[in-house]
Formats: structure tokens, C-alpha cells, sequence
């Protein structure tokens, strides 16, 4: 009777084995998200009266380009070419989105007026006491603490929302950068320690 010998080498690799898979924060989803959040945030101040409708007829696609739209599916995938997608709904991120709209018609002529900036950690600041009436002082520190605390709770909520809580600092980077980006001509912002106008 022969016996044999089981090699148990690549048995015991096979089951010491670990997958490790990384879940890379998806940065141009994220800076998509930040646009349209702060857009539909930024837009709350904007009387919607004066706003022209824009034209959506386009020139229509010629058949010859219509016809390449399966051998481009069949190279690219849809599902891959759009990219990853950050989740930006949820109860605590609405309600969020809706306190600072209404917030920010109030935060405007603040923006305008130079009183407040940007900071570089996706808040906003006091930058200039003396661009404030004297009256309206005391009003602005809470609206600028909400405004804050709502900000935070933002970040927070996306990365929940997303299964990611590790991301909120990432997300919390972006949204700073984009809110710079975003921002409209003659406001404040914090740049290389000190404050910048746009």
C-alpha cells in the first residue's frame, strides 16, 4: 500500500490568504457633488425673476456619430464612464441643504460686503468687523454659528451617507476648495494664511 503525500503548502497559502480591497475616496464625484450643493445653495440668493431661461435646443447629432454609439459602449461601458457616484441623499443632508439655503439670503450681503470669507477648512469667517453696521453685529454671530455647525454636520452626514465616515475629512477638503471655486467675484477668502479677494 502506497500512501501519498498531499503537498499542504498551497492548501495553507490558499487559506492564509487575504484580500485586501481599497476603497479609494472618489475625488471627481465628490467635487461633482460639492458643485451641485453649493450651486443649489449659492442660487437661494438669486432672484429667480432676473435670471434668463437658457436655451436647451442643441444641434441635433448626426446619424453617421448616432450609428458609433455601440462600438463605444462595446470599448467603454456606460456604468465605467460615469464614474463613481457619491451619494448626497439622505433625511440629515436635506435638511441640512434647506437650513442653509434659507440661511444664506440672510449671509449674502455679508459675502458682498466683505464682513465675511472663506475659510480653508470649509467654514466661514469673520473676516471684517467694520464692513458691519453697527446694528446688524450681534444679529450675524448666531446666523455665522449655525452657518458653522451646519457646515460640519454636512460633511459629517455625506460621508455617512456614503458608508465612508472615514472620508468626512476628504470631503470636508473638497468642499472648501470648491466653495472658493464657486464663490462669485469680489468675495473673501482665507489663501496662504491670510485673506484674498477673488
Amino acid at each position: 500500500m502506497t500512501v501519498r503525500r498531499i503537498s499542504f503548502v498551497p492548501l495553507l497559502f490558499l487559506l492564509t490568504a487575504c484580500v485586501t480591497i481599497n476603497i479609494y475616496f472618489p475625488a471627481a464625484a465628490a467635487e461633482k457633488a460639492a458643485d451641485a450643493i453649493i450651486k443649489e445653495i449659492l442660487d437661494a440668493g438669486v432672484d429667480s425673476q432676473l435670471i434668463e431661461p437658457q436655451s436647451r435646443v442643441g444641434k441635433p447629432i448626426p446619424a453617421w456619430i448616432a450609428g458609433l454609439e455601440p462600438a463605444i459602449n462595446w470599448l467603454v461601458p456606460p456604468a465605467q464612464a460615469a464614474g463613481a457616484n457619491l451619494n448626497v441623499k439622505s433625511a440629515a443632508i436635506d435638511q441640512l441643504r434647506a437650513s442653509m439655503k434659507q440661511r444664506f439670503i440672510k449671509l449674502k450681503p455679508h459675502f458682498t460686503a466683505g464682513a465675511l470669507g472663506l475659510t480653508t477648512d470649509g467654514l466661514v469667517a469673520l473676516r471684517d468687523v467694520s464692513a458691519l453696521p453697527l446694528s446688524q453685529r450681534a444679529k450675524l454671530n448666531p446666523l455665522l454659528a449655525a452657518e458653522n455647525r451646519d457646515r460640519k454636520a454636512l460633511y459629517q452626514a455625506l460621508a455617512r451617507a456614503n458608508d465612508h465616515p472615514e472620508w468626512q475629512a476628504q470631503i470636508r477638503a473638497t468642499f472648501a476648495s470648491r466653495w472658493i471655486k464657486n464663490a462669485p467675484n469680489g468675495w473673501w477668502y482665507q489663501a496662504g494664511g491670510g485673506w484674498q479677494q477673488k
